[in-house]
């Protein structure tokens, strides 16, 4: 028989779920799960923030695809993780969060530091439990991990009480513990699958009307931005030619690089890839949602395309638009069936499909501009931030870092945009950003969260002096780390996304949007210990900035500096500002 406290359990199961590294804060109603915690083989990562833990595990778990973990404490500490835990649920990653939480005998009594941490944790999560038996955890630790990451992952809560962390119980055997794909290919995953005697039929009328497409369109999102994913779409790109476009979330499915690549859609999209969705007679739209920002006005993002839907989720299925076709699993499954049945099909209209994506090109080519956007009011010399955004992996390389080495994060707001728009993403998972939450403060800890998951390879977090102050004290833990994170913050002095929606919407009445002092971020940077580089004074910066070590780089750019293509609301896609 074995003899185990509940805090014992959670380690034990923690390491046997492969997990090496948590991160979080401790606190009273915890400190029976650190005291275990120390004594084990999982690194601890000490952050400032409860939220930063969260980030950081969503850096780990977004680069990889497999579950992180966060702790905090119960009260303040859980409700400083829950935006993380929100943001996660939001993107579908799957992290697995542990809090604690008063003994049980005070629950309900406003206990000191007590917040009903699972009621409110379950809008915002995939599953949340509270465990008040410590015997319970050997099932409930497995079932987080299995739950996180079948089917569309997300985040599971787990609020286990002190009392439960450090009751005894006594049991047979440890449980034993599925990997990975075994719980991707689990029961879960399957629950809400197309029938698979429905699959070859459904599959053969997918194929059909891509082949009888005239200008198809592959539309990617965040379900296709996984390593399978990413090789099964080449194969399927290589035997049928198609114009492709993708969400935010989508954008590293497919390598920029790609000649029929015309970007991401929506609010700030490429010109050449909306219109190519409004043109569209057929849309091949996988592991994307349809989400608001990507389509505008619903009724005119592909109004005369029929919709051939893939997506893990059922309920995507018809939630925004009606699909002609549509299978329920996972992109990585569904490729290769299409593929197989388009390989050595004839079409009638191959040509057409070809001279439909070379005119895509062209509008392409003739739109997109790292001079986009620039104000009359710009100065000549000013520096561009599209052009430098663009330029970063060129300067990686004169520094001695390889391009295919760098993973990118980014905060949210003007600077995310450009990323989104000029970054030549290459493969999947390289691109890490919040999409459906829009979380300020994102870059940051999830680059500390990337890096730590992805040894020997160069984080580049891309933020704005807004975004960077949300989550800035965690330059103490990369500081501490050393890690090999370049944290580039585009200065402009304002609020640049509410303010550019000020100048086009509210009639340049800029409300709350302009900063009236700028911090100095290099002074900042130095003071946490870090390398801090103006890149502005600095023609060689990059020789700084790549090599080993953190490094905090500044770029001044000018306030007047907007994102376009802009879509405001009421107007098609196809209707953006444009100049």
């Amino acid at each position: 028989m074995i003899h185990a406290t509940g805090s014992q359990i959670i380690v034990k199961l923690l390491e046997m779920e492969g997990v090496k590294t948590v991160a979080g804060i401790p606190g009273g109603s915890i400190l029976p799960l650190y005291d275990e915690l120390n004594r084990s083989s999982i690194k601890h990562i000490l952050v400032r923030h409860e939220q930063a833990a969260g980030f950081i595990a969503q850096g780990m778990a977004r680069s990889t695809g497999i579950p992180a973990v966060c702790m905090a404490t119960s009260g303040p500490g859980a409700m400083n993780l829950l935006t993380a835990i929100a943001d996660a649920r939001c993107d579908s990653v799957p992290i697995v969060a542990i809090t604690g939480q008063v003994n049980t005998s005070l629950i309900g009594t406003d206990a000191f530091q007590e917040a009903d941490t699972f009621g409110l944790s379950f809008p915002i999560t995939k599953h949340s439990m509270m465990v008040k038996n410590a015997a319970d955890l050997l099932t409930a630790i497995p079932k987080a991990f299995a739950i996180a990451v079948s089917g569309r992952p997300g985040p599971v809560l787990i609020d286990v009480p002190r009392d439960v962390q450090t009751a005894v119980v006594e049991f047979e055997s440890w449980p034993s513990i599925k990997t990975i794909q075994e719980d991707k290919h689990s029961s879960l995953a399957l629950r809400f699958s197309t029938p698979k005697e429905q699959i070859p039929s459904v599959v053969s009328q997918m194929a059909e009307t891509l082949l009888s497409a005239k200008k198809p369109v592959l539309y990617a999102g965040g379900g296709c931005n996984t390593k399978e994913a990413f090789v099964e779409i080449s194969k399927f790109l290589s035997s049928y030619t198609c114009a492709v476009v993708t969400s935010l979330m989508g954008i590293g499915a497919v390598s920029k690089k790609a000649a029929n690549n015309f970007g991401m859609v929506g609010m700030h999209g490429s010109y050449a890839a909306n219109r190519a969705m409004h043109d569209a007679d057929v849309v091949l739209a996988a592991g994307v949602r349809f989400d608001d920002r990507a389509t505008g006005v619903i009724s005119k993002f592909c109004p005369n395309a029929k919709i051939l839907h893939i997506d893990i989720d059922a309920a995507e299925i018809n939630k925004i638009l009606p699909s002609y076709s549509s299978l329920v699993c996972d992109v990585e499954s569904a490729f290769p069936l299409i593929t197989a049945k388009l390989s050595g099909a004839s079409s009638d209209f191959a040509g057409d499909r070809a001279e439909w994506v070379s005119d895509l090109k062209k509008i392409f080519d003739e739109t997109e501009s790292v001079e986009l956007g620039r104000s009359k009011d710009i100065a000549p010399a000013s520096v561009n931030p599209r052009a430098f955004i663009k330029s970063i992996p060129e300067y990686a390389e004169k520094a001695g870092c390889s391009a295919q080495n760098i993973i990118v994060t980014t905060d949210v707001g003007q600077h995310q945009m450009w990323s989104a728009q000029y970054y030549p993403v290459e493969y999947a998972r390289q691109f890490l950003t919040s999409g459906s939450l829009g979380t300020m403060g994102f870059g940051l800890p999830t680059a500390v969260g990337a890096a730590l998951a992805n040894e020997g390879k160069r984080v580049v977090c891309i933020s704005g002096d807004g975004s960077i102050l949300m989550n800035i004290q965690e330059l103490a833990t990369l500081s501490e780390l050393g890690l090999d994170v370049t944290v580039i913050v585009l200065q402009n002095g304002s609020l640049g996304m509410v303010r550019q929606q000020q100048e086009y919407l509210f009639k340049k009445n800029y409300s709350a949007s302009i900063f009236e002092k700028v911090p100095d971020f290099l002074s900042i940077a130095k003071g946490f210990d870090i390398d801090a580089i103006d890149a502005n004074a600095d023609s060689e910066w990059y020789k700084k900035a790549f090599a080993k070590g953190p490094h905090v780089v500044r770029l001044n750019i000018a306030m007047a500096e907007n994102v376009l293509p802009f879509v405001s609301a009421g107007n098609a896609n196809i209707d953006a500002i444009r100049n």
